[in-house]
């Protein structure tokens, strides 16, 4: 999970049962023939809304709305409803946005600036819950200046803002008169964007049809649907049996469609890591000694060969080894000599079944992963073997979401987390203690004031020597403090029938298959000729 939930609710509902739930690929008719203007797709995952003031597409690439700015192939900013880059001044206080002029929501309405103030206002207003707001913290004012004019006043200079405005933008005609917590927009959402939500059965699939007057251009996809598969197995055997045109797969199955003539499989590098959380309101978990034996215990090159097959790289942190925010000097390798040393020095004595104990108390904890996430499992009992070398006793259990999240602050959890853009992104919700529970924030109730007070400086330094410096402390500290076992970060796979031209990857966030993946640009894929 990440800090906006894309939840396995309906994962445990989405069996083989759901096998039949759609139609052949491309949306074919009952002769099963697959027409070549639609696409299927299997994720495992959909969101629990559809609403930009819930969360829903704060990081870009939503196919129902657009942001004042989009990202391209590199992930660089590009004008979206906006015309273009926002004009900076005031020292970096002030952004201004001209809008693009001509665009319209589905519905017909004209886009406005009020528009953009109404999404910006109800996003931050402390009624709303949106667990994303401590992102946008840095807003004191928005405001409109005519029609197509918006400005944004910032407390105190922020490097990464523009980057923050990839947020969608909703129409307060639609959105204004509904409670933004419980009202329909949640699943009839009206936006600009390139397509149009046709059918939402959840648990199950949704539907979309390309907008005719998307400002972008018509998209020659016209039909898209996302089918809710939430077992890896079952959607590797509808995409083999034809059920589906393309899907997000783990290393093993992506592998087994290598010889398909009629498939191309595309890997997308990402800010994507799994980790254990180690709640500090536990009193194995929350001991430092133990966090930093566990640290030391894992072998995460075993970890991306095995369980990977070579798709994703060791995690020292949560930043990926070849960003160029990530520490060089962080780097370690597995070291159960001195995970020992470690826990012997704090009192954490071998017992005779193996196990080491402090106080009377067995260095035992529980640790959760969800239920039919393949992956996880495999990371979460190498965890457990790797811990058992160092006499630490972890026992590994599946559950819902359901029942897995009363249980954050107490257990450990095999979560996944990751955010591209900025540093800041992921790190101040992944870690800041002033986010301590709150949701899937700072899930390990995490609490240390030197990665505080870096976190705060990377935020507001302008200077990008100085923002380097804050982080390279903060991943320093991470080590000597951990509050998560870092395992892996994870190249995503897909595997797509080999029909369309102009597909490409980005380099993803731990949210993918739903918007992100080979359709993050669906809108521009052309037939093949």
């Amino acid at each position: 999970m990440t800090t906006r939930r894309i939840r396995g609710a309906a994962a445990a509902v989405v069996l083989a049962g759901a096998a039949g739930a759609c139609s052949a690929p491309g949306g074919g008719g009952a002769d099963g023939g697959a027409a070549t203007d639609a696409v299927v797709i299997g994720v495992p995952t959909e969101p629990d809304t559809l609403s930009p003031l819930l969360g829903y597409g704060k990081d870009g690439n939503s196919k129902i709305f657009d942001g004042l700015l989009a990202r391209d192939a590199e992930m660089g900013l590009k004008p979206a409803l906006a015309k273009a880059l926002p004009e900076v001044t005031d020292g970096g206080r002030t952004y201004t946005y001209t809008l693009r002029e001509g665009v319209k929501f589905s519905d017909g309405e004209p886009l406005t600036a009020d528009d953009v103030v109404f999404t910006y206002r109800t996003v931050l207003d402390e009624k709303t819950n949106n667990t994303a707001k401590s992102e946008l913290d840095v807003i004191k004012s928005v405001r409109a200046d005519g029609d197509d004019k918006v400005v944004f006043t910032l407390d105190h200079p922020y490097a990464a803002f523009a980057a923050r405005t990839v947020l969608p933008v909703v129409p307060e005609h639609v959105a204004g008169d509904q409670d933004p917590n419980t009202g329909s927009f949640n699943t009839e959402p009206i936006g600009t964007g390139p397509y149009v939500l046709t059918g939402w059965s959840k648990g199950e699939k949704l539907t979309f049809k390309a907008n005719p007057d998307y400002w972008g251009g018509a998209p020659k996809v016209k039909k898209l649907t996302m089918a809710i598969i939430a077992d890896d197995d079952v959607r590797a055997t509808r995409l083999r049996s034809g059920d589906l045109d393309g899907a997000t797969l783990p290393p093993n199955l992506a592998a087994t469609f290598k010889s398909d003539d009629d498939k191309k499989t595309y890997r997308a590098t990402s800010y994507d890591f799994r980790a254990v959380t180690l709640p500090t309101g536990n009193p194995v978990t929350g001991d430092t000694a133990i966090r930093r034996a566990l640290d030391l215990a894992v072998d995460r090159d075993a970890m991306v060969d095995k369980i990977l097959d070579g798709a994703g790289r060791p995690a020292y942190g949560p930043l990926p080894l070849d960003d160029p925010w990530f520490a060089k000097d962080v780097e370690r390798p597995q070291n159960l000599t001195e995970a020992g040393k470690i826990l012997d020095a704090a009192g954490w004595k071998p017992g005779a079944n193996g196990i080491r104990a402090k106080d009377g108390r067995p260095a035992r904890f529980t640790l959760y992963y969800p239920s039919g996430d393949k992956v996880r499992q495999d990371h979460a009992l190498a965890y457990a073997s790797d811990a058992k070398k160092a006499g630490i006793d972890v026992r590994v259990e599946s559950a819902t979401w359901e029942v897995i999240e009363p249980r954050m602050k107490h257990d450990a959890v095999l979560a996944g987390f990751g955010s591209t853009g900025d540093p800041d992104f992921g790190l101040y919700t992944l870690l800041h203690s002033s986010l301590a529970g709150d949701g899937f924030n700072n899930m390990a109730h995490y609490d240390d004031p030197a990665v505080d007070k870096a976190l705060d400086t990377g935020r507001r330094a302008q200077d990008t020597v100085d923002r380097k410096a804050a982080y390279d402390d903060l991943q320093r500290a991470l080590v000597k403090n951990p509050g998560y076992t870092f395992l892996t970060h994870i190249d995503h796979l897909y595997v797509l029938a080999d029909r369309w031209q102009g597909l490409t990857t980005q380099t993803e966030p731990h949210e993918h298959g739903f918007a992100s993946g080979p359709w993050w640009n669906v809108e521009d894929w052309q037939p093949r000729a």
